[in-house]
This record gives C-alpha cells, sequence and structure tokens, in this order.
C-alpha cells in the first residue's frame, strides 16, 4: 500500500524565510567548529558533536520542512535524498523513505517510548567519564593532552569510592575493562531498549542523533532543537568528567563532593525536563511516519 499523507503547499514567499532563519541559527551553532576545521584545531568538548554524532556543519545547515509539506519554486532540491519534484515543486518522498529508514523509524520509536515511559535516574554523577580513564595508561587517554584534575590515584579513587551504574551501552563500551567490572549493570546493544532512562545524559544527547536519523522526513528546527540540548550537555558532561578544562573556561563539577554532586543533579534533572519535550515531538514523528505508511 502506498503511504499517504496529506500535504501542504507552502509558497517561496512562506517557506525561505524559515530556510534563511534555520541557515542562520545553523551558522552560529557551527561557527566555532568550521573555524577550528579550518585551522586544523580540536576541542575536547566541542568536537564530539561533529565527530561522535555524524551529522556535518553543512548538513545540519540543510533546511527541511518535515513530512506533509510541499515547497513551491523549489526544483533546486531535485537529486536531494529521499525528495521527490514535481512541476517544480519539492517534498519528502515518503514512499522510498520508509523503504529505506523503516526499521529505524521502528527502533527509534520503540527506545524513545520506552524511556519516556521510565523514571530518571539522577544519581549517576557522570562517573562514566571518570570509568572512562580508570587505570589506563597516561598514553591512552581519549583527550590525554588535558591533564586529569585529581591525578591518576585520586581519579581511581573516585571511581573506587562510588557505585557505578551506567546503563547506556554508547558509553559503557568506552570502559576501561577493570572499570567495567566495576558497573553494577551490563548494557548491551540488544538491551538498549529495555535499559535506557530519561535521565541519562547520553540518552539524551542522543536525541540528536535519532533526529538527524530521521531528516528529512521531520523538521530541521526540532533537529536544531536537540544539537542545542546536546551541546549544553556535552558541557556538563565535560565539566563532571576528571579533565582539568579551566583554560577553556570550564569550571569543573567537582562530583566527589556533596556540593558537586548536587550541582550535578539538579542540571541533570534540568536536562530529563528537557529531554522530555524532544522525546515527546520525535515520538509524534515516528508515529506519524508509521501510521502513514499503514495507509491510515
Amino acid at each position: 500500500m502506498e503511504p499517504r499523507l496529506s500535504q501542504e503547499r507552502l509558497s517561496p514567499e512562506q517557506w525561505q524565510p524559515r530556510e534563511a532563519a534555520h541557515h542562520a541559527r545553523a551558522d552560529a551553532l557551527t561557527a566555532a567548529a568550521r573555524s577550528r576545521r579550518a585551522g586544523a584545531r580540536t576541542h575536547p568538548v566541542e568536537d564530539f558533536l561533529f565527530t561522535y554524532y555524524m551529522l556535518s556543519p553543512a548538513q545540519l545547515r540543510r533546511w527541511h520542512p518535515g513530512m506533509g509539506f510541499t515547497l513551491e519554486g523549489a526544483d533546486q532540491r531535485e537529486g536531494w535524498k529521499f525528495y521527490r519534484c514535481e512541476d517544480g515543486a519539492a517534498g519528502l518522498d515518503l514512499a522510498t523513505f520508509l523503504a529505506s529508514r523503516w526499521a529505524t523509524v521502528a527502533f527509534v520509536r520503540d527506545l524513545l517510548s520506552a524511556t519516556a515511559a521510565r523514571p530518571a535516574h539522577l544519581g549517576c554523577f557522570g562517573l562514566h567519564e571518570w570509568a572512562m580513564v580508570y587505570r589506563q595508561n597516561p598514553e591512552d587517554l581519549r583527550h590525554g593532552h588535558w591533564p586529569l584534575r585529581l591525578g591518576r590515584a585520586g581519579t581511581d579513587e573516585v571511581v573506587e569510592s562510588h557505585q557505578i551504574r551506567c546503563s547506556h551501552f554508547d558509553a559503557y563500551r568506552f570502559f576501561t575493562a577493570p572499570a567495567s567490572a566495576l558497573n553494577t549493570v551490563v548494557p548491551t546493544r540488544d538491551s538498549q531498549v529495555a535499559m535506557e532512562q530519561p535521565g541519562c545524559l547520553h540518552g539524551t544527547m542522543d536525541l540528536y542523533k535519532w533526529a538527524y536519523k530521521l531528516s528529512p522526513a521531520i523538521a530541521s528546527d526540532l533537529t536544531a532543537d536537540c544539537f542545542d540540548l546536546a551541546r549544553d550537555v556535552r558541557e556538563l558532561d565535560m565539566r563532571a568528567a576528571p579533565y582539568d578544562l579551566r583554560p577553556l573556561g570550564y569550571e569543573p563539577v567537582k562530583i566527589e563532593t556533596a556540593q558537586g554532586k548536587a550541582t550535578y543533579v539538579q542540571a541533570q534533572r534540568t536536562f530529563a525536563e528537557r529531554a522530555g519535550v524532544l522525546r515527546l515531538a520525535l515520538l509524534d514523528s515516528c508515529d506519524a511516519l508509521l501510521t502513514s505508511a499503514q495507509g491510515g
């Protein structure tokens, strides 16, 4: 059955200002990254958004209205992936998108729905970053150009004096072998839907990944909102990490102290609330896509 989706036609006067606004927003969000790339410089906090997450600044800049819209006078989108152009107008080729991305949409829907149904666990204190360097040789540190704030022995002591309960597979898989043995759970790729919870910083950042994997079927405004949140979360993630990044302007969240723990939990709670709104928006998009595939 051919997927069905009602279409709203937008004139150039309607959609071009939206496209221009998105371009300006994306340019502002990626200006520092583009400047560093041109100068072959790196950044231990912000580069994560363009290396671990694989959307380039140019791809983030590309504006999509999402499903349900046809853009008049947009024949320049001929050849864009998952677009169909007819008589100078362009819109999502829903059938082709679903044929290619059905499994992704279904997985994302299941993951986000299961995550949204669980209470947020706010007691991890960002120890995943400490577990990634636990008992590690200095030459193997991911950010080896930056010193450990408490030194090697102090860092290891923080890990050993706390209970580590990381449920996010894509954080856990970077644990050192000794730290993996200390984790109270063993997340796997197969258990991802069963284990993710809405307080997890990495799960929150991953909303950006799910947004761009659903592109161009979702609006670019939503993808940019998810990027904004991921950027803010990444800053907390690294401020609470064992590295001393004060020369870059990042004051540490000292999670080894009671005050640092309280600061971390409050920020984590705020991020979970912001993520909840975006998670539901992505869920709505997934449901609309899956319903359209059924002809509903």
